[in-house]
C-alpha cells in the first residue's frame, strides 16, 4: 500500500485522534494541526497528500485556511462542520474544497471520501494518456493537456484542482454532449447521485471563475436550461 500523508486540522483533540486512529488502520501517516496557522506551517514543510479540516476554528477560521491552501496547493480537501445549512456547505465548496461532512460524522464514510479523492488526485498527477494522438483537446482557446493535465485558455495556464479538472475533461472530451448534474457527479465523484445535491452547481461556478472570461456570461461551460451543461466543440 502506497502510505500517503494526511494532515488534519481540527480544535477539539477527541475529533483528532478518532480519525487518527481510522487513518493509521489504513495505513496513512497522519499530522496534526489544533488551529490553522500551525496547520499552514506543516503544509509549508511537509509533502501533503490531502487535508482534512474543520471550518469552526478558533482565529483563524477553516474558511480562511481553506484559501490560503488554494492558493498554493491543489491537494484535496475535505471539510468538518457542524453546521448542515446548504449555504455553508457552498461557502466551503466555494472556497475551494473538493468535499463536505457534518458532525458527527460516521468515521468509515470519512475514509471512504478520503480514498475517493485521493484515487482521483493520485490519478491526475501520474497517468499518462497512452492515447497519443487524443492527448490535446482545443475548443475555443481552452486547451487540455492530457498527459501533463494543463489546462490553458488563450495561452494562460488555469490552476485547477483535481475535481474542477476532471468535470472539464468529461465535457471537453465529449463535445456538443449535454450531462446533467446527477450524471456529472456520478461520473467524476462515482458515489450516487441524491437530490438537492448542490456540489456539481458549486464545483461548476468554481470552475466558470478560472476559465470564463465573464463568468457570469459563460462561453465555453453552456447551460441548457432544466437538463444540464455542455461544451460546443
Amino acid at each position: 500500500m502506497d502510505c500517503y500523508n494526511i494532515l488534519i486540522i481540527d480544535d477539539t483533540v477527541e475529533i483528532i485522534e478518532l480519525i487518527e486512529i481510522y487513518l493509521q488502520n489504513e495505513g496513512y501517516r497522519v499530522y496534526k494541526a489544533l488551529n490553522g496557522p500551525e496547520g499552514l506551517k506543516i503544509l509549508e514543510t511537509e509533502k501533503l497528500h490531502l487535508v482534512i479540516l474543520d471550518i469552526m476554528l478558533p482565529g483563524l477560521d477553516g474558511m480562511e485556511v481553506c484559501r490560503r491552501i488554494r492558493q498554493k496547493l491543489n491537494i484535496p480537501i475535505i471539510m468538518l462542520s457542524a453546521k448542515s445549512q446548504d449555504m455553508d456547505k457552498i461557502l466551503g465548496l466555494g472556497m475551494g474544497a473538493d468535499d463536505y461532512m457534518v458532525k458527527p460524522f460516521n468515521p468509515m464514510e470519512l475514509i471512504a471520501r478520503i480514498k475517493s479523492q485521493l484515487r482521483r488526485y493520485i490519478y491526475f498527477n501520474t497517468q499518462v494518456d497512452r492515447h497519443t494522438d487524443d492527448s490535446v483537446i482545443e475548443i475555443k482557446g481552452l486547451v487540455l493537456n492530457r498527459k501533463n493535465h494543463s489546462v490553458t485558455v488563450y495561452g494562460s495556464e488555469v490552476n485547477l484542482t483535481p475535481t474542477e479538472y476532471e468535470i472539464l475533461l468529461l465535457l471537453a472530451s465529449n463535445p456538443g454532449t449535454v450531462f446533467s448534474a446527477e450524471q456529472i457527479f456520478e461520473r467524476v465523484w462515482k458515489e450516487k447521485y441524491f437530490e438537492s445535491n448542490n456540489t456539481v452547481m458549486v464545483h461548476m461556478w468554481r470552475l466558470r471563475e478560472k476559465i470564463e472570461e465573464n463568468p457570469k456570461e459563460p462561453k465555453l461551460i453552456e447551460t441548457v436550461w432544466g437538463v444540464g451543461y455542455k461544451i460546443e466543440g
